[in-house]
């Protein structure tokens, strides 16, 4: 059989003499292998922010749909949600193009637009996922007992929060989502690999260890991730640390016989900038990529040019870092001061986040010595309900001074009303607190 197929590939390349053509019909008449019991490979591929200046999220996911769509899987199986607001945005020299490195290929090129705009929110990510096509009105992941998922979620996030532009999404709500698809029989195996700040939040005392579900996070449940990757010409950041790191991985290496840990140790192992962690039925790991990722042979990428790590940044810092790098390109006093008065605005924007949350925490503890452990200790999340409602008062009252969920500095400063609660300082003290330092016009 395989010399058969061979003769037909060589009789194939004799009457093609364009080398695009012969490459175009490989491609098609590969096909990703079925997995075991007649299995399928569902994707879910989700970029939540938008702006230029995150344009590394889109990016990223971009690359990822690259290899799963290199590595076989077909695009009725994947489903792609992103703001696509990057590719042609005016502050884009380079129009209808999107890199996840230095001098890299145009990931952008042939991507699914499955969901764009005000489409890539919380409530229509959970009706994708969960085989919703009443609410979804889309593409969704019809999976079934058999079936692997794979979903890849790429933005800012918080203690307990990921980030879907002016929304957020909870880790309560996203683990209801995995339980009902484990309940319903939705996968076989489940991998989540999620990019942002204090992901493991997401997971951590939360996820189960017997529902067949494998997750890692770019950072723990503390601290942030990092963007990497400056571009001079672009001036911004093309990719993020751990997403960079799986997916030149997955670029390069035999998927067929790299496994989940293989590849978790060395994204690891490499990103030097955060702590990589995994969590749930971690016995997922001996599984091999290609189960979740893809099993055709896809051409091997060329090596990164340097070392992502180099020039990475926290997240919540990269507004403040492109601003401060682009300063030193430009040649006009004119775009010069420009940018300072940018830069200049930002550092404020900063400053007031400080002095208000700062403020609310003194007044909700009322207590010296209690607000500095509340500002300078971090606790795991136990008491959701006070916490989930101190967070919902924060994006409701505090817009116009902390602009939650749009302001990842913000999101930054959320741990101390996680340690409120863990205090057992009363949600009502500090839903008051909120409201009536948020009612200030100056602070």
């Amino acid at each position: 059989m395989e010399r058969a197929v061979i003769f037909l590939c060589l009789l194939v390349a004799s009457v093609y003499s364009s080398s695009l053509k012969f490459e175009k019909f490989v491609q098609e008449f590969q096909q990703n292998e079925p997995l075991e019991d007649g299995g399928k490979h569902w994707a879910l591929l989700v970029a939540g922010s938008n702006g230029y200046f995150n344009y590394r999220h889109q990016a990223d996911v971009c690359h990822a749909y690259q290899i799963l769509h290199s590595h076989g899987i077909p695009d009725d199986n994947i489903i792609v949600m992103m703001y696509d607001d990057i590719a042609d945005n005016k502050e884009n020299p380079v129009k209808d193009n999107i890199i996840n490195r230095p001098d890299g290929p145009n990931v952008y090129e042939g991507v699914l637009k499955d969901y764009t705009g005000f489409d890539v929110n919380p409530d229509k990510f959970i009706s994708v996922m969960t085989g919703d096509k009443e609410n979804a009105r889309g593409k969704v992941i019809e999976s079934g007992p058999n079936d692997h998922v794979f979903v890849n979620f790429v933005d800012h996030g918080g203690p307990g929060v990921l980030g879907f532009g002016t929304k957020m999404l909870k880790a309560q709500k996203l683990m209801d989502a995995i339980m009902y698809m484990h309940e319903n029989n939705r996968y076989k195996k489940l991998v989540f690999y999620v990019e942002a700040c204090e992901s493991g939040s997401m997971f951590y005392d939360l996820l189960p260890k017997d529902i067949d579900v494998y997750v890692t996070t770019a950072s723990n449940p503390h601290e942030s991730s990092y963007a990497c990757y400056f571009d001079k010409t672009r001036r911004t950041y093309l990719g993020d640390v751990y997403s960079v790191k799986w997916m030149e991985d997955s670029d390069k290496e035999n998927l067929n016989t790299e496994t989940l840990n293989k590849q978790f140790a060395l994204t690891k192992q490499e990103t030097n900038t955060s702590h990589v962690q995994e969590y749930g039925d971690l016995s997922i790991g001996e599984m091999t990529v290609a189960e979740f990722q893809g099993t055709q042979a896809a051409k091997n990428a060329q090596a990164p040019p340097k070392d992502p790590c180099e020039d990475a940044v926290k997240s919540e810092d990269v507004p403040l870092e492109i601003l401060r790098r682009s300063l030193n390109l430009v040649k006009s006093k004119e775009e010069a001061r420009e940018i300072e008065i940018k830069l200049a605005k930002l550092i404020e924007e900063r400053q007031r986040t400080d002095r208000v949350v700062k403020h609310i925490v003194g007044l909700a503890t009322d207590d010296h010595v209690t607000a500095k452990n509340m500002m300078e200790t971090r606790q795991h999340i136990s008491k959701w309900e006070c916490y989930e409602n101190a967070y919902d008062s924060l994006e409701e009252k505090c817009k116009k001074h902390l602009n939650i969920p749009e302001n990842d500095y913000a999101l930054r400063k959320l741990y101390m009303f996680v340690n409120m609660c863990e205090n057992n300082i009363p949600f009502e003290h500090i839903d008051s607190a909120i409201e009536k330092v948020c009612e200030e016009e100056n602070i």
